[in-house]
């Protein structure tokens, strides 16, 4: 019977196998869930920091709109003190898209022979998993530290967020070094 291969439940089975196999991918194993798991941590906490920074750029443009008039024949240069807070914000959110672009570009373990030679991948996510807690845990405290703030709020909190900042930037070395040292 013609195309009776089609529907042959065994070689179906055993093509998608080996296609899977050839891949590196396999369904059931646990590392594969965990590395799902993963990418998907590191983009949502992606997204909250994406989140902060609309609300920092939003801030930043209504108080350059209020504070910075566009030059005139009486005020032909802009307050000084008004510029400099509002560059702080400027590089606020300039700062926290950069981590927010480190973070959506963190390594996670490759799916290879040689990694699994130096080291157990399932155990690799796991000790992952608490940096990707703590990145979503930072990430939500600077969002909601900004989120729908004025300007002045903001300025007011700059030396936390630089500190939470300087905290984002320690974990995401902390994650990355458990990828690179194979131990």
């Amino acid at each position: 019977m013609a195309g009776e291969g089609f529907y042959d439940a065994g070689l179906l089975r055993q093509i998608a196998t080996n296609l899977f196999y050839g891949w590196g991918y396999n369904f059931y194993r646990a590392e594969n869930q965990l590395r799902a798991d993963d990418q998907l941590v590191r983009s949502k906490a992606a997204s909250l920091l994406g989140e902060a920074m609309a609300s920092v750029c939003a801030a930043e443009s209504a108080y350059r709109r209020e504070f910075l008039p566009p030059p005139s024949r009486a005020k032909p240069f802009p307050d000084a003190a008004a510029m400099a807070d509002a560059q702080r914000l400027e590089k606020l959110g300039r700062d926290i898209g950069a981590i927010e672009a480190a973070l959506q570009h963190q390594p996670v373990p490759a799916n290879d022979r040689m990694t699994q030679r130096y080291r157990e991948e399932a155990p690799t996510l796991q000790k992952l998993l608490g940096y990707d807690e703590q990145l979503i845990g930072q990430c939500e405290l600077m969002r909601t530290t900004v989120n729908g703030k004025d300007a002045a709020t903001i300025l007011k909190k700059l030396p936390d967020l630089e500190a939470g900042l300087v905290a984002l930037r320690a974990t995401l070395h902390d994650r990355e070094s458990v990828l690179l040292n194979p131990a």
